[in-house]
């Protein structure tokens, strides 16, 4: 009861923040190119090496939104920002690509999916569904956009990772059950390495959150890519001892 009471205040407080950011942030959202950038200048925004000096390192793909574009950060306080440094200081020869692209939905990653797969991607980080939240489309079609990118990446033979995300409680409960069990399920349906909540520990918590209640700050960020690493990881080490 105690847990089930702080995971209600937690997303109490994110649906309080994504409401009252609502306008604002899809405001901010439409001034946003949709068209995503070339793949260098993703390289550059990530905080990775020039694409000239890393032409022959395979990548991770960090494929999300703004909080993955690190909306109200520097490019190097972005949390795939963050995971390179991980990256180079484990010795793993990979380039992380943030490809964030502020305001969009699962739909959106699913159609920009070939430019983010250009190169050599070895693993693609999936970190979408909060603006399907934020604007309670379906959880049939967040399932189904999430599982064609999954299935095209896997045709690759790129290893995958799941990012989860909550629908905020004023939705109703079945609406949040519904989202919530997507990703699970996408986990276990497609043996993919999962991480539960990208914002686990910093949803909800002020400090943590710029001042829309919505987007990490660059603490919060580190504590992100702290998450989203812990599953990283394993992948990458695997593919080094395999020299994949």
């Amino acid at each position: 009861m105690v847990f089930q009471a702080r995971v209600a205040r937690v997303l109490a407080a994110l649906a309080l923040a994504l409401a009252t950011a609502a306008c604002g942030s899809r405001a901010d959202d439409r001034d946003e190119p949709k068209s995503a950038p070339r793949p260098a200048a993703a390289a550059e925004s990530s905080g990775a090496a020039p694409a000239a000096a890393a032409a022959n390192r395979p990548r991770i793909v960090v494929l999300g939104d703004s909080l993955t574009a690190g909306l109200g950060l520097a490019a190097r306080d972005a949390y795939p920002a963050l995971l390179q440094q991980r990256v180079d200081s484990s010795g793993l020869n990979f380039e992380v690509i943030n490809a964030g692209v502020s305001g969009d939905t699962s739909a959106g990653g699913l159609e920009r999916l070939d430019w983010a797969l250009q190169g050599d991607v070895r693993i693609l980080v999936v970190a979408l569904g909060g603006n399907d939240a934020l604007r309670a489309l379906p959880p049939e079609e967040l399932q189904r956009n999430l599982a064609q990118i999954i299935e095209r990446a896997q045709a690759r033979g790129i290893a995958v990772v799941l990012a989860g995300m909550e629908a905020p409680p004023n939705f109703g409960r079945d609406y949040i059950v519904s989202f919530h069990n997507v990703y699970p399920a996408l986990a276990k349906q497609y043996h993919v390495a999962f991480v539960p909540f990208l914002l686990q520990g910093v949803a909800g918590n002020d400090s943590l959150n710029q001042r829309d209640g919505v987007h990490p700050t660059d603490a919060g960020a580190r504590i992100v890519a702290d998450t989203v690493w812990a599953a990283l990881k394993p992948l990458a080490e695997g593919q080094k001892r395999t020299g994949s």
